[in-house]
């Protein structure tokens, strides 16, 4: 069997125990999204250079004063992609994704920041460069995204991270705003997901050199087997940790379970980082939720 199938059939075994133990639990699935929108704002803006540290952008979220400075720009990226990431949580259900969806969340992304781009693909003389990429010219873009989603929804027979990872990649190849790609790129991953009745998934700042050596992948060779292992990963860990929370477990750090359990505390990150145990990050530190029957390894 191959890894990704194998991945792909980890993935529907935990949707299925995350369907279950979801029963009756809408309060606490709610409680587990809002807590996470920090997270996911930190780690998106993050992969895109931004300076703002975690602690930062819940400071901004939650309208706390910061103890130093922050340019406007920045306070508007995290409170932006906030306003993205909360509405696509519902609006995923109701509507399918577009190209008039995609430039409505970017306008969104974009309001304040760079309002003469936002919401439009590039036009005519703009072009845009991503290390030794050079993007299609503007007038490929409509053509190009279009021919995306049509080979999104055409191969629903496929597994969701062979679909996913495919329509993220081509989406970043084709760049097709002047500003904000790699972001509406994910939110992009997001939307789909949550369409599909799977939960959103957190590409973490930690893994940035993997995943923009998924893009140097998929553009030099076309292959999408870094992008697979990432996109996989990404949403084992979301499972992992909805369903320590939904089914009740203990939650407690890695380094604790080590020493509780006389585990090596680094042979227990190794397995977590495969994802081979149901080790979860959240807020940098790896945690595990403890059962009765201990059967977390």
């Amino acid at each position: 069997m191959s890894k990704i199938l194998y991945v792909f059939n980890t993935i529907s075994r935990l949707r299925e125990r995350y369907y279950a133990a979801s029963l009756g639990k809408e309060s606490l699935i709610k409680i587990l999204s809002e807590a996470e929108v920090a997270e996911q704002v930190y780690n998106s803006n993050a992969l895109e250079n931004s300076t703002l540290t975690l602690e930062d952008t819940e400071k901004i979220l939650l309208q706390i004063n910061l103890d130093r400075y922050i340019s406007e720009r920045e306070i508007f990226e995290a409170k932006n992609l906030a306003r993205v990431v909360s509405y696509i949580d519902t609006k995923a259900k109701e509507q399918e994704i577009t190209l008039d969806v995609i430039l409505l969340l970017h306008k969104m992304l974009m309001a304040n920041i760079r309002d003469d781009v936002a919401g439009r693909f590039r036009k005519a003389g703009e072009y845009v460069r991503v290390s030794n990429h050079i993007a299609p010219g503007p007038e490929e873009i409509t053509r190009r995204l279009e021919k995306m989603l049509a080979g999104y929804n055409a191969a629903s027979h496929e597994n969701i991270i062979k679909r996913i990872t495919l329509l993220h990649l081509t989406f970043e190849q084709t760049h097709p705003f002047v500003d904000g790609n790699g972001r509406i790129g994910r939110v992009i991953n997001n939307y789909l997901l949550i369409r599909e009745g799977f939960v959103p998934v957190n590409i973490k700042f930690i893994d940035k050199e993997m995943y923009y050596e998924a893009f140097k992948e998929f553009n030099e060779k076309g292959a999408t087997g870094i992008m697979e292992e990432i996109v996989g990963r990404a949403l084992t860990n979301s499972y992992y940790k909805r369903l320590a929370y939904l089914e009740g477990a203990r939650i407690i750090t890695l380094a604790e379970y080590a020493k509780e359990y006389k585990e090596s505390h680094s042979n227990l990150i190794n397995k977590a980082n495969r994802q081979t145990i149901e080790a979860f990050l959240e807020k940098g530190v790896w945690k595990i939720g403890v059962n009765q029957n201990k059967n977390n390894l």
